[in-house]
């Protein structure tokens, strides 16, 4: 779980970034089908699930005995 949400984060985070520079990561084009209020609220909510699942997973992993 920890790696998908790296993953996750590292793809919210990138999209943000690149959405600066006028680039979009091939893996979320389809975003921006509905518009850029839905695609800011998707790339947001992108990265909050996947700080969300790094944490739990971090968690787990650190309860393993």
């Amino acid at each position: 779980m920890k790696s998908i949400g790296s993953f996750l984060f590292i793809i919210g985070i990138l999209a943000i970034v690149l959405d600066f520079v006028d680039r979009v990561p091939s893996v979320l084009v389809w975003i921006y089908t509905w518009g850029d209020g839905i695609a800011w609220i998707i790339k947001i909510a992108i990265t909050v699930v996947g700080a969300i699942l790094f944490l739990i997973g971090s968690r787990l992993g650190t309860n393993k005995q």
